[in-house]
């Protein structure tokens, strides 16, 4: 009879899920090569690093899987460690991998140059390299956009049985929460949840896709989402009766989060990591990374894909994306107690 420890299996739990990523083999770097791990997905950043290979001749490997998952290997692999940069979806998530002392601070002008400074940890562990808007979306055939002006308008009893959410579960609903109490204070945000879910239309939706659908078949009337994920809604059908609003447009601004990346604490090639880096925040990557997920360019001097630019400008929050990691404890117990599932 096995008595297996707690370690033990998290340990065999972790190599599983591993062992069933999309990876390009992992190699043991050297100065003419940059070892990636990436949980932004294969076909959103294979073409980027083919492209920096041909400009500079420094080859990337890459292996991609769940952003969880990749932290706690770096965290076991510790010294012995291929990956030279880490990269993945959500500020929430480069600050916690900040916390578990994954990245290696970067002072680097380029960066501080071309990504503005609420987009990038302001030690200079990571930095942002596209940014997504989470805003509203709303019914084209059922609601007249004067009705629309902010988040917290939407805890309004007008909008009852009208509202379709993502799951608060959802690191990208973590984040928004955690930017509304940074912006309003915990009551004023504990009374904007509690008025969201009492507007519910339905139980919370796993997927963004899931509430633009909603709305098409008339489940309800509004929604939030990230705005990439409306950008390949109408890609695929442009007749789609949607639209985004611009919410927060005379205050704080559109919650704003990134996809980014750091190098990490035991680079072997930290220089050919910090080229990495600042190539992708270049006018010419930019371009590239943004418009392959329907994304902004973290960049704002680089235009944005023909589609995204057609959705008008707007203002953004300016708060820093690190807050959005440090408040997310808070934003969770919060929603938990005003019953956002």
């Amino acid at each position: 009879m096995f008595i297996y420890t707690k370690k033990l299996l998290l340990l065999l739990a972790l190599f599983a899920t591993l062992f069933t990523s999309s990876v390009t083999q992992v190699q043991a770097a050297t100065n003419d090569t940059v070892t990636v791990y990436s949980s932004r997905k294969e076909h959103l950043i294979q073409p980027l690093f083919e492209q920096f290979t041909k400009e500079t001749g420094v080859e990337v490997n890459y292996l991609t899987g769940k952003g969880s998952d990749l932290i706690e290997r770096l965290k076991l692999e510790g010294e012995k460690t291929p990956a030279d940069m880490f990269m993945t979806v959500d500020a929430g998530d480069l600050w916690y991998a900040g916390t578990q002392n994954i990245f290696q601070s970067v002072s680097s002008d380029i960066l501080n140059s071309n990504i503005p400074s609420h987009l990038r940890d302001p030690g200079g562990l990571w930095t942002g390299l596209s940014v997504r808007a989470r805003t509203i979306v709303y019914s084209t055939d059922r609601v007249n956009p004067n009705e629309l002006s902010t988040y917290a308008e939407l805890a309004n009893a007008k909008w009852s049985g009208r509202l379709c959410l993502r799951t608060s579960k959802k690191i990208y609903t973590k984040s928004l929460v955690a930017s509304i109490i940074h912006n309003q204070g915990n009551e004023n945000a504990k009374q904007i949840v509690t008025g969201w879910v009492s507007n519910l239309a339905a139980v919370p939706n796993a997927k963004d896709s899931h509430i633009m659908n909603a709305i098409i078949a008339g489940q309800c009337d509004v929604g939030i989402v990230n705005t990439y994920y409306f950008g390949r809604l109408i890609e695929e059908n442009p007749e789609a009766p949607l639209k985004l609003y611009w919410a927060n447009q005379n205050s704080t601004g559109v919650h704003v989060n990134v996809s980014g990346a750091g190098v990490t604490k035991y680079s072997s090639n930290v220089e050919g990591s910090i080229q990495l880096l600042e190539w992708l925040s270049s006018a010419r990557a930019q371009s590239i990374y943004a418009s392959l997920n329907k994304e902004y360019p973290a960049n704002q001097n680089i235009a944005s894909d023909e589609i995204v630019s057609s959705w008008g400008s707007f203002k953004q929050d300016k708060m820093n994306l690190s807050i959005a990691g440090k408040l997310q404890s808070e934003a969770v117990t919060l929603m938990q107690r005003q019953g956002y599932k």
